[in-house]
């Protein structure tokens, strides 16, 4: 699959870690930064590059990174046909309902809560679940992509 990539300064290590072992297991990585801790970066230069990729790329999926996950799913959802869902730990069960309700295709981590054994499980778990293309979430997908923007 290919996967697109992006952090700032604060995921930076984790992203090289899960870069390394994405490409290990056979998948396509597209790293868009940062390609190195600079604490004085910026995370919206590094995770519009991704949202823009997979927005154009609906079979592509994304990961970015960020301290809580937080601001860089704001960056992401502001692309249309993008559906980033946090996850900084806490139950897998929001990753799988974030695939199986809502498609969403890309995972936002907070670097700073997760280890790497745990991005890696949440990632897996990404990866693997599939939307379930029920007709209540798919109708529910259908009126967010109708919604308009007030800019």
């Amino acid at each position: 699959m290919k996967i697109h990539i992006g952090t700032d300064h604060a995921g930076f290590r984790l992203k090289e870690l899960l870069k390394e072992w994405l490409t290990k297991e056979g998948h396509e990585v597209v790293d868009y930064g940062a390609k190195e801790a600079t604490p004085d970066d910026d995370y919206p230069d590094f995770i519009a590059p991704v949202a823009e990729a997979v927005s154009k790329d609906l079979k592509a999926r994304g990961i970015i990174f960020g301290g809580s996950g937080q601001g860089e799913a704001i960056v992401a959802n502001r692309y249309t046909k993008v559906r980033a869902a946090v996850y900084y730990g806490g139950p897998e069960q929001i990753i799988t309902l974030a695939r199986e309700h809502n498609d969403a295709n890309i995972l936002s981590l907070g670097a700073r809560l997760l280890s790497f054994p745990d991005a890696k499980r949440a990632v897996s778990l990404f990866l693997i679940t599939p939307f379930s293309a029920q007709t209540r979430h798919a109708r529910r997908l259908a009126k967010i992509e109708n919604l308009k923007s007030n800019i």
